[in-house]
């Protein structure tokens, strides 16, 4: 199993946080990681099948894995 990235810990703590303003996430994604929301959400749901992403932030992940296999089963 490997290693986490700076970059993929940052993804995982910026998802876990809570928002209180529309927009604020995307500033936040733009502003301190870099990117665009589209590539923030490539590199999350990749890290959502890794297992050192389970282990880094357990709950966090499994939680986003069930909304994923929500949103699939849906359509």
């Amino acid at each position: 199993m490997g290693e986490l990235s700076e970059r993929d810990r940052a993804v995982l703590e910026l998802e876990g946080r809570q928002w209180r303003t529309a927009g604020a996430k995307e500033r936040a994604i733009r502003e301190e990681l870099g990117l665009s929301g589209t590539r923030y959400y490539q590199l999350l749901n990749a890290l959502l099948d890794r297992p050192e992403a389970v282990a880094h932030a357990p709950v966090l992940v499994n939680r986003l894995r069930r909304v994923r296999e929500a949103r699939r089963a849906a359509r």
